[in-house]
């Protein structure tokens, strides 16, 4: 359910390696000394081994779920440098949040999970539901291949009098879509400040192979991919005998799932600055949409450190797409305009 395993995905069993029903949740993790055994193992699948002096040796139990290695009697704390890093909460419970993100197909809203938990408060549902967004984005993940579709989007409500790209209060959206033999693959949707050269043709360099074909309509903003080394396949939409739904059909229907997304689980109540965490989600749904294991990003050692300074830091968090400064607003999805 949590992590990485120490056997391959596809080689889980569940009901063995992972709980299927929230019958198995509750014998899988009766009290807070399950969690912690089932996270240590998650954390060491191959046993052990201490961060300070590398020993392999087994450790001591201590209280608090501490570990004491047995050589250089330096303590360890399982949960340690993870999303759950000096938190006072039961370990239970965070386990059932990420269940009850995991197992819903459309995700949980925060004012959902405070209900399901019992938390205190609106807030840190809000708060603990953007750390397991915050971890959703791995490192060093594979860019898109084949053959990628390439267009941009607005997210927010009907502006009167704005025609064109123009744009007063909505969120800019650019979405590039993967295509292997005919069928959607893995997406990325990112929110950006501008339409401009620079920022599309960096984006597209950030998540897109070289080498590979990237199919975008006619706009200039995009005419400088074939410089970055990838093969531009350009479709002047306007000049063209076929909507621009038939002309690049991945990336249509992408971005009109993005927003029913929005708009059903969140209920459109999303602030500009934070929409890329929002999007980080839908990605890491997307991408596992045909995946039989419930899986959250990692939380062991190789997980980010997320903290309380990290939750009060989450505007503006990504230097390569800053959103655009502006006052924090909800932004209802209404139908696609994609150009």
């Amino acid at each position: 359910m949590l992590g990485f395993m120490p056997t391959p995905i596809s080689q889980l069993r569940g009901g063995v390696a992972y709980p299927r029903t929230r019958v198995e949740f509750d014998a899988f993790f009766p009290d807070d000394p399950a969690c912690l055994d089932y996270l240590q193992k998650l954390r060491w699948p191959q046993g052990f081994v201490c961060p300070e002096c590398g020993s392999t040796g087994s450790p001591w139990q201590m209280a608090r779920g501490l570990l004491l290695c047995s050589d250089c009697r330096k303590q360890t704390s399982v949960i340690a440098g993870t999303l759950f890093h000096r938190t006072r909460t039961p370990m239970r419970q965070w386990l059932m949040a990420a269940w009850e993100i995991t197992c819903q197909k459309y995700g949980a809203s925060a004012l959902g999970l405070q209900r399901v938990l019992g938390l205190g408060s609106y807030k840190t549902a809000w708060a603990w539901l953007h750390k397991f967004r915050r971890a959703m984005v791995l490192p060093g993940r594979d860019p898109l291949c084949g053959i990628v579709e390439v267009d941009e989007t607005y997210v927010g409500a009907e502006e009167a009098d704005v025609v064109g790209r123009r744009t007063l209060t909505k969120a800019m959206v650019v979405v590039a879509v993967e295509v292997n033999d005919g069928r959607i693959g893995r997406v990325r949707p990112w929110s950006v400040p501008d339409l401009k050269g620079k920022t599309l043709t960096g984006f597209v360099a950030d998540v897109v192979a070289p080498g590979t074909t990237v199919r975008t309509d006619g706009l200039r903003a995009y005419g400088g991919l074939a410089k970055k080394g990838f093969v531009h396949d350009v479709t002047v939409i306007g000049q063209s005998s076929s909507p621009a739904h038939v002309e690049m059909p991945a990336v249509h229907r992408v971005v009109p799932l993005v927003k029913r997304w929005l708009l059903g689980t969140l209920q459109g109540g999303v602030s500009r600055e934070h929409l890329p965490y929002y999007l980080d989600e839908y990605t890491f749904r997307f991408n596992r949409r045909t995946s039989q294991v419930i899986v959250l990003p990692p939380v062991g050692a190789s997980g980010p450190d997320c903290t309380d300074a990290d939750i009060q830091a989450l505007p503006g968090h990504r230097a390569r797409a800053p959103a655009a400064a502006a006052k924090s607003q909800p932004l209802t999805p209404q139908h696609p305009v994609v150009g």
